[in-house]
């Protein structure tokens, strides 16, 4: 080729596409269905453990439209200044609940459970026995199918692989695993650092800029900076084999420059708040460190906050369809003034057990902890909400979505699970409402968390599942808002309605089960989705 082209402009679009596959899944062959609709569609999700007060997080209303005095008495309540761009699914349950009578899933530990709930699959090896201390059972189950990060990833993107932010310092075993590249596989996600040197990767350095670099900086496609050469090339005479390389090619280089938009830039970088010092002090702390909590100097984050930056600016970069936020199992939030770690926290215990003596504090501890998470899901959203992306914000192309491992983290229940999302993802969904997906009546139950260690309550009891809610409402699978949640940001399925990567149907089923009681032998139901489709009421018209 005989047209100069800036060669760190073209490593760092084409190579960085290939050396940076997890963070750029979505670029080297999006669909292009989502292309042909505008800007690009998101899901990013924010996990977080353990549950709630659930009678303290929900709004009283769960279906009707909302307003900023509908949160104000809630742990949801600094989502406020958005609550014209929340959609609240009520009535959802997640899969596989743990019961102390073999019920509702297997008798796998409780929190291994946690492998179901993105996967909607059981766990192997299977326990029918839920107070087992076999070690294979207890300590070795993973999930039998792929989470739901993956199966996006697969079907939009070459790559197959999605961006799976682990906050904190420590790393994540198969006791809080939620992602599943492949049957019983872990996906362990990236920290704060790897995060960090892959997205600034995208940036063009100090030096002084070419026109070629400009241009690009500006959005023009790399394609279009080169098109007199391939317009040449393309009248050579080659074979069909060759001239088909030369138009894949093409196609990958058009889609891999979508990335350098001026707003991807090292100073979007540095408005959000992603330098290498904060990076670093987000990354640093050992074992029981506090390391979200953690003020970053000079400014008004924390380690936490600082996550939330790395997805905004890869979602800014174009960077990955579907990216997520793991908060850590197990933490002790000592930035906080909480003197107990967040699982034994969760069953109102100074210990792991699920009974006894309630730990004095123990509820107020736990609203810290909501109020906590709140605060950062409202930041990532006001963040998502700052920047414009053609004529509405970043936001509006989102789905945002706070999931939680379960409902009330004693009673380990997983129906009327906590579900908060911001933004349509480009008008597919409703906003500004509570939406009651099971019966559309605005009086569901928000629990009983604190029918114990309150008053003269001084013993609880989480085998009891009486400060859950009530086993019989608020059991819609979860399996269908998955199904919304693909289809809102252009996933496609095969004939059998399950995604697929070449697929022309709306998404109807995800899963091996979406009958909690089906998972009552770990796999040995034939696998149903007694519901298939997604849940109307969610969407916009």
């Amino acid at each position: 080729m005989t047209k100069s082209m800036n060669r760190r402009i073209f490593l760092r679009g084409l190579g960085g596409a290939v050396v940076a596959a997890p963070f750029l899944g979505s670029i080297g062959g999006r669909n292009a269905r989502a292309d042909a609709a505008g800007p690009p569609r998101r899901l990013i999700g924010m996990f977080t453990h353990y549950g709630c007060v659930t009678n303290r997080f929900f709004p009283a209303k769960s279906h009707g439209r909302l307003n900023a005095a509908d949160l104000e008495s809630t742990t949801l309540k600094h989502l406020a200044p958005f609550v014209d761009k929340l959609l609240l699914p009520r009535g959802i349950r997640a899969m596989n609940e743990w019961t102390a009578k073999m019920e509702r899933g297997q008798g796998n530990p409780t929190h291994y459970q946690v492998g179901s709930f993105f996967t909607c699959y059981p766990l192997a090896p299977n326990s029918n026995e839920p107070f087992s201390f076999e070690q294979t059972t207890r300590f070795a189950p993973k999930a039998t199918g792929v989470s739901l990060d993956h199966v996006i990833a697969k079907a939009i993107s070459p790559s197959g692989t999605p961006l799976l932010l682990r906050m904190g310092s420590g790393s994540d075993n198969s006791n809080s695993a939620i992602s599943y590249s492949a049957p019983q596989t872990l996906y362990p996600g990236i920290t704060a650092s790897q995060a960090f040197s892959a997205l600034t990767g995208l940036f063009t350095d100090g030096a002084p800029i070419s026109p070629d670099s400009y241009q690009a900086a500006r959005g023009k496609s790399l394609i279009d900076l080169v098109r007199d050469d391939l317009d040449t090339l393309a009248r050579f005479d080659m074979s069909g084999s060759d001239r088909r390389k030369l138009e894949a090619w093409k196609e990958l280089l058009y889609q891999t420059s979508k990335v350098l938009t001026a707003q991807c830039s090292q100073s979007a970088a540095e408005a959000l708040g992603v330098t290498k010092p904060n990076v670093d002090a987000a990354s640093r702390g050992g074992l029981g460190s506090d390391v979200l909590t953690t003020k970053l100097a000079g400014t008004d984050m924390d380690a936490a906050d600082l996550y939330s930056s790395l997805a905004t600016l890869a979602a800014v970069c174009n960077a990955n369809p579907v990216i997520f936020l793991k908060y850590p199992a197990n933490y002790m939030f000592k930035g906080l003034g909480v003197t107990m770690e967040s699982h034994s926290l969760s069953h109102r215990l100074d210990n792991a057990g699920m009974q006894g003596n309630c730990l004095p504090g123990a509820l107020d501890m736990l609203l810290t902890i909501d109020d906590y998470y709140a605060k950062k899901f409202a930041h990532l959203v006001q963040l998502l909400d700052s920047i414009t992306e053609g004529d509405v914000k970043l936001l509006d192309h989102t789905a945002a979505v706070w999931f939680q491992e379960m409902s009330d983290g004693n009673a380990h229940n997983l129906n009327n699970l906590p579900i908060v999302q911001a933004g349509s993802a480009g008008g597919y969904f409703k906003t500004g409402w509570a939406v009651n997906v099971e019966d559309g009546k605005a009086d569901m139950s928000t629990g009983h968390s604190e029918a114990q260690c309150t008053g003269t309550s001084t013993m609880t009891n989480g085998i009891n599942q009486s400060t859950g809610t009530e086993p019989t409402i608020a059991n819609q699978p979860i399996n269908k808002y998955f199904c919304n949640l693909m289809n809102a940001i252009g996933v496609k399925a095969g004939a059998d309605g399950f995604a697929a990567k070449d697929g022309t149907e709306e998404v109807i089923r995800f899963g091996m089960y979406d009958k909690t009681e089906d998972f009552v032998g770990g796999g040995t139901n034939p696998a149903k989705i007694w519901s298939p489709g997604e849940f109307a009421a969610l969407r916009a018209s």
